[in-house]
């Protein structure tokens, strides 16, 4: 029944008018990125990114990708059309993860290896900021106004609040153990923060007087599955700020969270070792790496559930789809 349910769904949204967007994987093994047509849900190509490419965003306007090449020690920057390599930026070393500002002048990168948040601007290509920020950073989100960028640092289990307009750390929030990514509501009332070995989501209020402030955490259980395979890392919030999708890593599920409520209401099976995730821009898909399983797997977003998944390269890492 479920899986007549789900070619359904599959069929309806291929032949359905729609926009098709590009949807960009990066391998972290393959040192490739595949490249995915949204409509048909097939492989356009494959080309190569570097060596270990990781973080992977767009530019705002769609012309450019940046790709996080981590044993590069540097940004890889892609036409998003042609695939062709434009230039390169300062990331400072080991890149892993980077935010983008809404302007998309810079970007805010996690330097893992060196304790750093390093900005770059993106026209001028330098760097215009390091930041020392606690050890192993990695998770970077931006809040909806722009004042401040929020980095986690794995090992010091913390959310680090960086005001946009001087650099400084304003707050330093403590979360579980291994904090992998950070996401806000589109309103800016919440941050999910995920802690891989913690196996949370700390749900933070950054309003609150006197500073951020965790609000309760949220935790997961899947019947046969080991609580320590149960490894939130990434996560995205629609829109409308009604539900938070959470990668569960080895547990090869996205649990469904009413972010209104903050209860989990569901859990979607995946692929193996399920990482990091995208929307299509209307948000009627939800993209998920899985690295151990080599491919990615397609959610429908109302239905909450998979509906297909696709072959990629070798360990399937980040994801990004064009905007419209």
């Amino acid at each position: 029944m479920k899986l007549t349910f789900a070619l359904t769904a599959l069929s309806l949204a291929l032949v359905s008018p729609a926009l098709a967007n590009k949807v960009y994987v990066s391998n972290e093994k393959g040192n490739t990125i595949t490249v995915i047509d949204s409509e048909t849900w097939e492989v356009i190509t494959e080309f190569n990114a570097g060596n270990r490419p990781r973080g992977i965003g767009i530019s705002p306007d769609g012309k450019h990708l940046y790709v996080c090449a981590s044993d590069d020690d540097t940004v890889r920057v892609f036409d998003a059309e042609t695939y062709e390599e434009l230039w390169t930026l300062p990331s400072g070393p080991d890149p892993e993860l980077f935010t983008i500002h809404p302007s998309g002048k810079l970007l805010y990168i996690a330097n893992e290896d060196d304790n750093l948040v390093t900005v770059v601007d993106t026209e001028k290509r330098v760097v215009v900021a390091e930041i020392p920020v606690g050890v192993e950073p990695e998770g970077m989100a931006i809040s909806p106004d722009s004042k401040f960028v929020i980095n986690t640092s794995e090992t010091t289990n913390m959310a680090h609040f960086i005001d946009t307009s001087d650099y400084k750390i304003k707050h330093n929030v403590l979360v579980d153990q291994r904090p992998r990514y950070a996401v806000y509501t589109d309103d800016g009332d919440k941050l999910f923060v995920s802690s891989e070995i913690g196996g949370t989501v700390s749900v933070i209020n950054p309003n609150a007087e006197g500073g951020p402030v965790v609000d309760t955490k949220i935790g997961f259980e899947v019947a046969g599955v080991q609580p320590e395979w149960l490894q939130p890392v990434g996560m995205k919030v629609t829109a409308d700020n009604k539900w938070l999708f959470v990668a569960l890593g080895p547990a090869n599920r996205v649990a469904v969270i009413d972010a209104q409520s903050n209860e989990v209401v569901d859990y979607i099976l995946v692929g193996q070792r399920v990482w990091q995730l995208a929307f299509t821009p209307d948000q009627k898909f939800l993209i998920t790496t899985n690295g151990n399983s080599n491919d990615v797997t397609v959610i429908d977003v109302d239905a909450q559930k998979a509906l297909k998944s696709i072959e990629v390269g070798q360990q399937p890492w980040g994801v990004v789809v064009a905007p419209d």
